[in-house]
């Protein structure tokens, strides 16, 4: 008796809920009043020219676009490591050695920062229309535009010897990523 009791109140609580909310969502709507035609085919044809606006510019620079994310997200990720060794570096607290190390990332991440701008403009130098270049302990990624058919061997070459040139990195830690455009 008491369990049905229970499930009677809590069906009754449900269902003022969602009376409550049938009748929050009429007194909104009503409030706003009619859709306009005019106005909902306006933003029908708004909506229609920005979505081929967007498919002409990703048909005509769909590896620039993702040229230009990959550079936004190097540099994000770039200044929000800064960020915590730089709080690190100045908590009071901090141990001398924690604050050597912290130094010791930074300066790291200078260096990786200007091998990777050195890197891009060799290859942009080189005839790549665009790349991007992410160094790091690890080794070093190169992502450049391809053709179907992949980058040839004397492309490979190019990218490997700026890499020698520029970073601190043997042949053995490149990879090459071979954006389809």
């Amino acid at each position: 008796m008491k369990r049905n009791l229970k499930r009677n109140i809590v069906i009754a609580a449900v269902l003022v809920f969602v009376g409550a909310a049938v009748y929050l969502n009429w007194s909104y709507n009503s409030r706003w009043g009619a859709a306009d035609a005019a106005m909902a085919k306006a933003e029908d044809a708004a909506m229609a020219a920005a979505q081929e606006d967007y498919l002409a510019a990703s048909a005509s620079g769909g590896a620039s676009i993702y040229f230009d994310k990959a550079r936004l997200t190097r540099q994000t990720a770039r200044d929000e490591a800064l960020q915590l060794l730089e709080t690190a570096c100045s908590d009071a607290d901090a141990s001398q050695e924690v604050i050597d190390e912290s130094m010791r990332q930074i300066n790291e991440m200078a260096a990786w920062n200007l091998q990777e701008n050195l890197l891009e403009n060799e290859l942009l130098a080189k005839s790549f229309v665009d790349c991007v270049a992410f160094v790091s302990d690890e080794g070093v990624t190169v992502a450049v535009p391809a053709p179907l058919d992949g980058l040839t061997d004397v492309q490979v070459a190019q990218i490997t010897e700026a890499v020698l040139a520029n970073t601190d990195h043997d042949a053995m830690a490149l990879n090459i990523i071979e954006v389809k455009s």
